[in-house]
């Protein structure tokens, strides 16, 4: 059975990632890349689905050990576990180095004291578990092979096989490091060269600690900041700047729920957030990177925009069930693809908008197709704002007249108008300006409950939505507008977990609510860091860092956030790690920062 959600680290390679679990498994691999089948998907189903396990030798295979202690090798994505037995203390290093030809996951195991029984498990299985490997010797090496794929198991440790599963048993004493790496390669391709584990050991290193340099943040909550900002990095896909969610498919919102989807696509929502917080922290190259990534995928179509794409820029995205594979803790369906890409989000445009107006602040340098691409989006707005949608949380009911998409129209339309200004476009100023009135009028008639003093989700509703949170953040209205302040207080008293954090929106338990879907779920925690940011913003800075450091306080050992907070089962839920979560963490530390009020 995998272990819990927060039990899990990130070791990754800027092109797909892995989770390891503490008692030293690897239950989630996709290669080459993020979006790719799973070599290891115990994470979704069981041991017969793929892991690799390295540790303590145990007298039962299905009761490991788990590590005394893990972090983080310093600012890296380098993780160490170490665990204490009966016969002396053993350190395994595991890392991905950042690609210079295969893939490779390699694990260092490290004789600490005594001599230590060390066992490694390694059962692969192709296409999400479905596929058991060919698995032979071909000059010296273990290579498994099915399909298009190939994996290239290497180690000086003895092997053996049994039961379609690769062992080796073996011994470590103080100071002896014994390395084991997996490479993968196109199965009609040669084989990848030999690695050299201590070379690229020390060359992951390097690279993490002069990335690490470039953050300009050095406030009170640096180390938060930094972790989040590595993890951000790592959910970047480097040849092409496209930015995932997360590295995983189907870790439930609700617990043997049906609320699972795939993540490991780039929402041009969740990128333009991160390009904010990568901005503000120093991190130009990755913005820029992202920039380019965005021209690509819109190029052809940039009116039409999907709410997200391929990390390639791919536009078909279909979604399908994988229904060999029982789910995480059975929560069923497992589902890859993702049929939300064709829905109608009108806010994304006014996130796309936002990040280019920062982008263009920040002085990264002039795209002229960027200007060109802003002109476009507005001019398609002019003509369907007034359009119901799915909003921003994908709702698969029908559509309607979210407040928040309206609220991101008017973004798209201001910071457009701000560009032209500033001399760098040209476009209708004035009818522009018309429009953003026009817009702002529409929302405060028709999205706001005047007996209640809120906004509502969506025109005409009597529900509230956390995305409302967004409004001043936006410059929608300033912070002080008794409609903002009671907005606050109205999702603070309705919204609000018995532990102060914040749900999305109301869900209905076994009947449909305005998503469409049966079922709760937890405690949306981009939503909570925005309501720390609103609290700080109305200047009840007390109350918004005693929110925020509880939020701290949810983070895994290794500082970790999945997408949601369970309150009953107190457990982390949904996929993981989440971008959504690291990057408003990144941005109420700043504002916070900012505030004076804890020095930095």
């Amino acid at each position: 059975m995998a272990g819990r959600i927060e039990d899990y680290a990130l070791i990754g390679d800027m092109q797909t990632a892995a989770l390891v679990c503490r008692d030293g498994t690897v239950d989630w691999l996709c290669l080459p890349r993020f979006d790719s089948h799973a070599i290891f998907a115990g994470l979704l189903g069981t041991e017969e689905h793929g892991f690799w396990r390295l540790g303590p030798a145990h007298a039962s295979d299905s009761e490991p050990p788990t590590a005394a202690r893990r972090s983080y090798r310093g600012d890296s994505l380098i993780l160490e576990s170490e665990w204490d037995t009966p016969r002396g203390t053993v350190r395994v290093i595991d890392f991905m180095p950042p690609r210079d030809g295969a893939p490779q996951l390699i694990r260092i195991v490290e004789g600490v004291s005594g001599r230590v029984p060390m066992r490694s498990t390694l059962r692969m299985r192709f296409s999400y578990g479905r596929v058991v490997p060919w698995v032979h010797k071909h000059e010296g090496r273990t290579v498994a092979v099915a399909g298009p794929d190939s994996v290239w198991f290497d180690t000086e440790a003895e092997t053996y096989g049994k039961s379609l599963t690769t062992y080796s048993d073996f011994t470590v004493a103080p100071g002896e490091r014994i390395a084991f790496t997996i490479s993968w390669e196109p199965s009609h391709k040669q084989p990848p060269a030999l690695p050299e584990p201590e070379q690229s050991l020390e060359a992951t290193e390097d690279f993490w600690r002069e990335w690490v340099e470039h953050c300009t943040y050095h406030g009170p909550y640096r180390e938060a900041v930094i972790r989040s900002l590595i993890t951000l990095k790592a959910l970047t896909y480097a040849p092409t700047g496209g930015i995932v969610a997360a590295p995983t498919t189907s870790l439930p919102e609700d617990i043997g729920g049906v609320r699972n989807w795939d993540y490991r696509y780039t929402w041009l929502r969740d990128a333009a957030i991160t390009l904010s917080s990568l901005l503000r922290t120093g991190y130009r190259e990755e913005a820029r990177a992202w920039r380019e990534w965005l021209l690509r995928a819109v190029a052809g179509d940039p009116e039409n925009l999907q709410i997200m794409y391929g990390i390639a820029g791919e536009r078909e995205l279909g979604e399908a069930e994988l229904d060999w594979l029982p789910g995480y803790e059975n929560s069923a369906p497992v589902r890859v693809g993702n049929g939300a890409a064709h829905q109608l989000q009108l806010d994304v445009y006014g996130e796309v908008t936002e990040a280019l107006h920062l982008a263009h602040m920040t002085g990264l340098a002039r795209n002229d197709y960027a200007s060109v691409l802003q002109l476009k989006l507005i001019r398609y707005l002019e003509d369907h704002w007034q359009e119901p949608d799915e909003g921003i949380w994908e709702v698969r009911g029908p559509r309607r007249h979210f407040v928040h998409s309206k609220v991101m129209a008017w973004v798209a339309v201001d910071r457009t108008i701000k560009l032209i200004e500033s001399g760098d476009a040209d476009g209708p100023l004035e009818r522009w300006k018309e429009l953003r009135d026009e817009i702002h009028r529409d929302v405060c008639d028709k999205g706001y409950d005047k007996e209640r003093n809120t906004f509502t989700q969506s025109y005409g509703s009597k529900e509230l939505d956390a995305s409302l949170l967004l409004i001043p953040q936006m410059g929608f209205l300033p912070p002080d507008d008794k409609r903002v302040i009671g907005t606050i207080e109205a999702i603070q008293r309705e919204l609000s977990t018995s532990d102060g954090f914040i749900l999305r929106y109301p869900t209905e338990g076994e009947s449909k609510g305005v998503d469409g879907l049966p079922g709760d779920e937890g405690a949306f925690l981009a939503c909570s860091f925005w309501m720390a940011d609103d609290l700080a913003m109305i200047g009840r800075v007390d109350e918004a860092r005693k929110l925020f450091e509880k939020l701290l306080s949810l983070r895994n050992d290794l500082g970790l956030l999945a997408e949601e907070w369970d309150p009953a089962l107190q457990r982390q839920v949904g996929n993981f790690p989440q971008a959504f979560s690291h990057v408003p963490l990144i941005d109420t530390a700043l504002r916070l920062t900012a505030s004076g009020a804890y020095g930095g």
